[in-house]
């Protein structure tokens, strides 16, 4: 079995700074999963205004955020309000085609003095009609095994089911070793895998992988493999089956072409009704984010 290591690079999102795993040039997707940031473990100072991403838009993916630490608020173009807690999942859909898109802002409130998420994105499929959605999953299966702590983000494993809608198979586990432990992880042949290394180090074939390092696991090579993991380890395991289309990404859109791209920012900056009403931005220091034009020599 060969495991693809990836490294991480750090980006500026709303004043701060996250960990970006994918999409980059080694590796775009996993499954499905076509984005994937580990936002802190990070502390404010008194007075300051914490995490503020204003108004920005989506197309033809889910934002999967998954709570570690701290608090955010989430409100949408759809007219949902909802504040994410620890062990929580929000999964909002921006609906697929050219005539559907979505726009949110994302908050940290007053007071929280701390963050820490990860922040993933699915690509829909876009041989299918979704419709934008939003959901809030305040409870997740989770449960111990040999001093093992598993939370069940989304698919099924080891007899469990999250209550996750998926509109592709799709698999999520937040695993938390107390002590070293050797895990024998089960594997569709078809799918892809990832596993980041949130905290404490792991050996996945045969190599050593750190903090806000990604093993990457391609198809068909696997029907399970192994994670030797020391103490304190936590651990973020990810499958999916690749979609059967392209998914080539802008910005904060995702679509099949650079025509389709091109669409989408062209529709966000003229205000299209394609992203639903306007969120009301007043009485907070957010902004309505225009979006860059796509680059002339842009490749998938």
């Amino acid at each position: 079995m060969i495991v693809q290591k990836l490294l991480a690079k750090k980006q500026d999102v709303g004043g701060l700074f996250v960990t970006r795993l994918i999409p980059q040039g080694g590796r775009r997707t996993i499954g499905a999963w076509c984005f994937l940031d580990h936002i802190g473990p990070a502390t404010f100072e008194a007075g300051s205004k914490g995490m503020q991403v204003g108004a920005h838009p989506h197309t033809n993916l889910q934002t999967f955020t998954w709570m570690l630490a701290g608090e955010i608020w989430h409100q949408d173009s759809l007219g949902f309000r909802q504040l994410i807690r620890p062990k929580q999942v929000n999964l909002m859909t921006a609906g697929t085609g050219d005539e559907r898109g979505i726009a949110h802002t994302e908050q940290t409130p007053e007071g929280v003095g701390e963050i820490h998420a990860v922040q993933l994105w699915i690509a829909l499929p876009m041989n299918k009609v979704i419709e934008p959605d939003f959901q809030h999953y305040p409870e997740l299966p989770e449960w111990e095994e040999d001093g093992v702590r598993y939370l069940l983000t989304t698919g099924s494993y080891r007899g469990r089911t999250a209550p996750t809608t998926q509109h592709s198979p799709l698999l999520g586990v937040d695993i938390r070793c107390a002590h070293a432990a050797a895990l024998d992880i089960p594997a569709e042949k078809s799918w892809e895998y990832g596993v980041l290394v949130l905290a404490g180090k792991a050996v996945i074939g045969g190599e050593t992988f750190g903090p806000d390092e990604l093993a990457f696991i391609a198809a068909d090579q696997a029907e399970r493999f192994r994670i030797e993991a020391e103490a304190g380890s936590h651990l973020l395991l990810l499958g999916g089956e690749p979609l059967p289309h392209p998914t080539v990404m802008w910005w904060n859109f995702v679509a099949d072409s650079r025509e389709a791209l091109c669409r989408a920012v062209a529709d966000w900056n003229a205000g299209s009704p394609r992203f639903g009403r306007e969120i009301d931005l007043a009485g907070t220091p957010l902004k309505r984010l225009p979006a860059p034009e796509v680059p002339e020599g842009f490749k998938k």
